[in-house]
């Protein structure tokens, strides 16, 4: 019961980008127009040869990488994902298989935008109650796969990606790096954020998310950090689900985060759904934006109205 860590973090994209411009020639709409409601500029775009197990894979292959391990280390894979089109076998075992993993317990989640938090809980607690040592936790979606894009409402939005974390068990008397997840969900209100239907098909009540994310979700936030021993104000970054710029902004100023660097991958990758915070996460390691120690809460929130967050220490 010594509890996790995240001991590295990796994101993958594909080649493709789509610009704003780009969507003009599609739809009537303009740069101006989805800046100014969304804040994005580009997202990347899988081709039909890229399904969502490789782009998850390369994410958990440069995860793995970070932290030094081989794939022989790793004996549970999480794989957060709401755009799977086959249902066996399910995007674990895939990525599993194709990064030679022998004999994981293998799992999807599907929290839809809030998938990598339920998942990284899951993965601490699994590794605190000893069923696991080191576990490989990945966002990964393809919503280009289930957008209609002659719906100017919701082709704007959207992207393709994938981030991924190597949990790993706590050495004695270390601290824990993964602090307890708080999350919960309004089941009643699930019909605000779908993707159902036959082709399934992405769909939201913009309005009511807005309305939730910026008005429920601050105290929400707040008490994932009371549930790690600290104040927004400790807080080194700030990483929510990027699902639009307008929404982002004021939830961060609400939660106090004062001191934070607050996390802006929507502008470039759009909203990759579950895909999104380790994607965001990972990037500002990269950059060099927070340090290792640094303490970052990660929150996840939309399909289902679902959220998750839990404050973690930067690998």
């Amino acid at each position: 019961m010594n509890g996790s860590r995240i001991a590295a973090v990796g994101h993958y994209q594909p080649a493709k980008v789509l610009t704003n411009e780009d969507l003009a020639g599609l739809v009537d709409t303009s740069d101006e127009w989805i800046r100014s409601r969304v804040g994005i500029r580009t997202r990347h775009i899988a081709g039909p040869d890229e399904p969502v197990d490789e782009l998850a894979a390369h994410a958990a292959a440069k995860a793995l990488a970070a932290a030094g391990l081989a794939p022989g280390d790793i004996d549970l894979v999480l794989v957060a994902t709401s755009t799977a089109v086959d249902r066996s076998p399910n995007m674990a075992a895939r990525v599993a298989a194709r990064l030679g993993i022998p004999r994981p317990a293998a799992m999807d989640v599907n929290v839809v935008c809030a998938g990598f938090t339920h998942a990284l809980a899951t993965a601490d607690h699994t590794v605190r109650a000893g069923a696991a040592t080191r576990a490989l936790v990945i966002g990964a979606d393809k919503m280009s796969e289930v957008t209609d894009w002659s719906d100017r409402t919701t082709c704007v939005l959207v992207g393709d990606g994938a981030g991924a974390a190597v949990v790993e068990a706590c050495p004695d008397g270390v601290e824990p790096g993964i602090s307890p997840v708080l999350w919960g969900s309004l089941p009643e209100m699930g019909h605000a954020v779908r993707i159902e239907g036959q082709p399934a098909r992405f769909a939201q009540e913009g309005q009511s998310v807005y309305r939730w994310a910026t008005t429920q979700l601050p105290p929400l936030a707040r008490q994932a950090c009371e549930r790690a021993g600290l104040t927004p104000a400790d807080l080194a970054a700030v990483v929510l689900h990027q699902a639009n710029l307008r929404i982002i902004e004021p939830l961060a100023q609400k939660i106090g985060a004062v001191n934070a660097v607050v996390a802006r991958d929507v502008t470039e990758s759009g909203n990759t759904s579950a895909a999104s915070i380790p994607l965001a996460f990972s990037k500002l390691v990269e950059q060099g934006a927070v340090s290792a120690g640094d303490p970052v809460l990660l929150f996840g929130f939309g399909g289902n109205l679902s959220y998750a967050g839990q404050v973690v220490r930067c690998p």
